[in-house]
């Protein structure tokens, strides 16, 4: 008789902001992707997050792989809402200049 093989849930939650986050952990989905786009191994990206154990990177993994399409209009309003945020910090405080005034803090 055949064995029936668990599939472990993938551990991914959505928080009270709808980002969603290794479970159990602050690191977000998009953090463990964009370290693999950028040619981190999964032990890598394990090392570098250790809250994140390395069976749950290569499972987030290996579900974006899968399931990219799904995840797509998420990973696209992520980026909006980040290019959104860091266009709005830009304007409350302008880095023109900061390197200067940055220097005249310090000699004053």
């Amino acid at each position: 008789m055949a064995q029936a093989l668990k599939t472990p849930a993938v551990p991914l939650v959505a928080d009270a902001d709808g980002v969603m986050r290794v479970n159990g952990t602050r690191v977000t989905l998009e953090t463990i992707l964009a370290a693999f786009a950028e040619g981190a191994t999964a032990e890598e990206i394990a090392q570098q997050y250790p809250s994140v154990s390395l069976a749950a990177v290569y499972q987030v993994i290996g579900y974006y792989l899968q399931y990219s399409s799904e995840l797509e209009p998420y990973l696209i309003r992520r980026r909006r809402e980040a290019r959104e945020t860091r266009t709005s910090n830009e304007s409350m405080w302008p880095s023109d200049g900061i390197r200067e005034r940055l220097l005249a803090r310090r000699q004053g």
